[in-house]
């Protein structure tokens, strides 16, 4: 859960909800009793918790972008809604970027738009933002080194209206328009604004925003530019929108009020789509068998497919098994005993498909290299096994076990045993099988492979990065993807998960070869340079590539459309409309 640099679903990622009506909080007690409201169902354990628009690391949940989005919208905003991923002008405060011809600086135009309270947006609000996350970045959930704001060198303002932000060297328009210019999100300075520095300001909000019961009441979170507004946030989740009268953007809100209801599990909000209560909701696809029971009640089944990766990272700093997890052998036979086609087939119901790298493959696209589609480490126990005998291991009480540490590498000591625990999500039944027939395979191998459970949130909270001597770094694997892992923006770089020092970087991987490929994608217009860094990370393994699900099996009520589901992950409250 973006999520995004905010893609965690990645992502980053999702969180925790209060056990309310059966595992439900907030279904039966909110029906959608006319047409001028929705009530839609939010992924187990996705609760929302943030709405400052400024993504930091803890609060790397889809759906809190989703919710801020709607509230402030996006210098630019890019989305799948139409069926294909774009810049959706009608969501966005600008109207048109001009990248200068040697491509080291853009001009943007501002729409003739205002914040809730009347006053104008202007070139001040943008570089407000820009201001904050110069002077915070390393707090800011999307950054990493060498990226934005340190590739913006000025920010310049022409008039109320115009700006221009001037660039360290030319860049991919491409990738600077769909990946950075997109995390940008004008601010209301006038509101906001209240002296002193730009970090004091920051901590600040960040203050404030970690008051949800507050978010209905504090005036701090009324001066918005987007089409809806927060009636109710409570801290188990429950949201509920309305309407912001004043918008003057291009996505006019259809629905008047819209309810945004937590669940603990899948189970409880199929019960709640069974009784009625839930005009948007979802099924696992463990629950596909029964789609003729929900069309029956008058819904649509259709799956939701994001863009996105699935995968565990290893910490690699993990004092236990940070060795082990340096030598490529040995991540080459966790991969190899991976067994992505039946986890596909089997625990996924045929709604996932295999993922061998950083990029998607649950859509067609031109970033992916032949490579990664071939899939280096197919299945197989047997290779898996000799590839750790072959470097030292032997099988010792079921365990495969260094027993010539020479050959095991460096930092390996004798008697380590190939020992390893993941924290996983919890709340999907899917996701627990998953991990279950993970186990098994492993264990052909000779690897012992434990699971631990925890609500995303906590997941995300446990499993930071970190360096060896913290205490917070025993934590070894992580999973986060019962949605899938990573949502991106429209071009799929790595520089938030794999580069060094990306800030969603969990494991702390590091491969400076892999760092230049990175670079490259970002600065080319060639695809042949995301096709290199695809290949790459296919091969080099920074963390464990599991199949990718859809985002969700969507079960929604006949008569509520006007969209397409967003690829991105995100919801988009004003485009939804009941058509009849």
């Amino acid at each position: 859960m973006s999520p995004a640099r905010t893609r965690l679903v990645a992502g980053a990622v999702v969180s925790a909800s209060t056990l309310l009506l059966a595992g439900c909080s907030g279904s039966s007690d909110t029906p959608s009793a006319s047409r001028d409201a929705i009530n839609y169902a939010l992924p187990a354990n996705f609760t929302p918790n943030w709405i400052l628009p400024i993504g930091t690391a803890a609060h790397l949940n889809t759906n809190n972008r989703s919710i801020a989005d709607s509230l402030w919208e996006r210098l630019v905003a890019y989305d799948g809604s139409t069926g294909k991923i774009a810049w959706n002008k009608k969501a966005s405060i600008a109207t048109a970027a001009d990248f200068a011809a040697d491509q080291k600086s853009v001009t943007i135009t501002l729409g003739d738009r205002h914040w809730s309270d009347g006053k104008p947006i202007t070139s001040r609000d943008v570089e407000f933002w820009f201001d904050l996350i110069k002077a915070n970045k390393t707090e800011w959930a999307g950054y990493t080194p060498g990226q934005a704001p340190d590739t913006w060198t000025s920010f310049k303002t022409v008039d109320d209206r115009h700006f221009t932000i001037t660039f360290d060297k030319a860049y991919n328009p491409q990738w600077m328009l769909a990946n950075e210019l997109s995390e940008v999100t004008p601010l209301p300075a006038h509101a906001w604004d209240k002296g002193g520095d730009a970090k004091q300001v920051w901590k600040d909000l960040n203050n404030a925003a970690k008051n949800i019961s507050g978010y209905a009441s504090d005036p701090l979170w009324k001066t918005i530019s987007g089409p809806y507004t927060v009636k109710s946030f409570t801290t188990a989740g429950k949201v509920v929108l309305t309407a912001n009268k004043k918008y003057d953007g291009g996505e006019k809100p259809g629905i008047s009020t819209v309810n945004l209801l937590p669940f603990t599990t899948a189970d409880a909000e199929k019960n709640a789509l069974r009784s009625g209560s839930v005009d948007y909701g979802y099924i696992e696809a463990t629950d596909l068998d029964q789609k003729d029971s929900f069309t029956a009640q008058g819904y649509e089944v259709k799956p939701w497919s994001g863009w996105a990766i699935t995968y565990m990272p290893y910490n690699f700093n993990n004092p236990a098994m940070g060795a082990v997890f340096k030598q490529l052998y040995a991540r080459q036979a966790v991969q190899h005993s991976i067994d992505q086609a039946s986890l596909a087939k089997v625990v996924y119901n045929g709604t996932a498909v295999s993922g061998y790298g950083p990029i998607p493959q649950g859509q067609a696209s031109d970033f992916v290299s032949p490579t990664q589609k071939d899939n280096p480490y197919p299945f197989s126990t047997d290779s898996a096994r000799t590839l750790l005998t072959d470097h030292g291991w032997s099988e010792q009480g079921g365990v495969m076990t260094c027993t010539e540490p020479a050959k095991c590498g460096e930092g390996i000591a004798k008697g380590t045993k190939f020992e390893m625990q993941v924290l996983s999500q919890s709340g999907s039944t899917v996701t627990d099988n998953m991990m279950s027939a993970v186990q098994s395979s492993l264990a052909k191998t000779g690897i012992k492979f434990s699971i631990k459970t925890a609500p995303v949130n906590s997941v995300l909270s446990q499993t930071p990065q970190c360096t060896s001597g913290q205490s917070i770094c025993k934590w070894q694997l992580s999973f986060f993807g019962t949605a899938g892992s990573w949502y991106f923006n429209a071009f799929p770089t790595g520089d938030s998960l794999f580069q060094t020092g990306g800030g969603s970087n969990f494991g702390n991987y590091s491969n400076p070869a892999v760092d230049k490929l990175i670079s490259a994608s970002t600065t080319s217009s060639s695809n042949q340079a995301i096709q290199d860094y695809s290949a790459a990370l296919a091969e080099d393994l920074p963390v464990i590539w599991l199949p990718e699900p859809v985002y969700q099996v969507s079960v929604t009520k006949n008569g509520l459309g006007g969209f397409s589901q967003d690829s991105l992950a995100n919801f988009h409250p004003a485009q939804w409309k009941w058509t009849s």
